[in-house]
């Protein structure tokens, strides 16, 4: 891997190291189904030339891919599973983006936590961000904001929060007086709490001790049972890791994995079009 070292890519970071993407691409997209193609390839927004032209469709993924970019994260590992191998036929190397891509193949098929561990002999020393690519949030820099504050404090993780319009779909985080996390409640049918969080970059002490919690994890669970990331997170808190937030947007981001919320994307995509 390359080291971010353009003064452009230091001072939009703030970090000085191996800097890694990670994109999970594993699930199935049940909710929407049947699709045409990955719900990852699905058309959504265009392309805008420099005179402010639309030049074609741009895909789900490359929003998250372009704000990797703009934060100096070019090497980005996808992780896939059999049957979405048009994302690779796609995206190739990403040079096209402005991108170096490489592919894995899932693992264990128990969540999220387990897709991210099979880049784990490739990412163990590196600075990590992660991106999900069926969500989209503003603003462009959020990846900027969210590895600036994991460079300026003794942070291990550093998620990026936003609003939350549906607590019970996703993952509420408590946070102290400062910007510490306490706790992480997943997807609460009721809750207080008014934030959740969309994106993260960590340093490899949360990539080692989620891979050896994971391996502990399979010892003691069923292993039909999903584990979700704010599950490694939060034991990460537990075990003594520093996790820090920085709210990046005032406005929600919007997971695309289901019809509704798909509709809502494709009119708001329209209306800026």
């Amino acid at each position: 891997m390359t080291r971010i070292a353009s003064p452009n890519a230091q001072r939009h970071t703030g970090i000085n190291a191996t800097v890694v993407g990670l994109i999970p691409a594993a699930g199935q997209a049940r909710r929407l189904a049947p699709l045409p193609c990955s719900k990852e390839l699905y058309p959504l927004g265009f392309k805008i030339d420099k005179e402010g032209q639309p030049q074609g469709p741009k895909v789900v993924c490359q929003h998250v891919l372009e704000k990797m970019r703009l934060a100096g994260i070019t090497n980005i590992y996808i992780i896939l599973r059999a049957g979405k191998f048009d994302l690779p036929a796609y995206l190739g190397d990403g040079r096209t983006l402005g991108l170096h891509l490489a592919y894995l193949m899932m693992g264990l098929p128990f969540g999220v936590p387990f897709t991210l561990d099979q880049a784990y002999p490739f990412v163990r020393d590196s600075v990590v961000a992660l991106g999900f690519p069926d969500i989209l949030f503003e603003p462009d820099d959020a990846f900027v904001k969210t590895l600036d504050r994991l460079s300026q404090g003794s942070y291990d993780v550093v998620v990026g929060v936003f609003p939350a319009d549906r607590p019970e779909k996703v993952d509420m985080v408590e946070l102290s007086d400062g910007f510490d996390i306490q706790r992480i409640i997943i997807k609460p049918p009721r809750t207080h709490l008014r934030l959740t969080w969309g994106l993260a970059v960590w340093k490899p002490a949360f990539t080692h001790f989620m891979h050896e919690w994971l391996k502990s994890t399979l010892r003691a669970r069923a292993v039909d049972v999903e584990i979700f990331i704010g599950e490694a997170i939060q034991a990460a808190i537990d075990d003594g890791l520093r996790v820090g937030a920085v709210q990046v947007s005032s406005k929600p981001f919007l997971d695309v994995g289901t019809p509704e919320d798909l509709v809502t994307a494709l009119k708001h995509f329209l209306d800026e079009a």
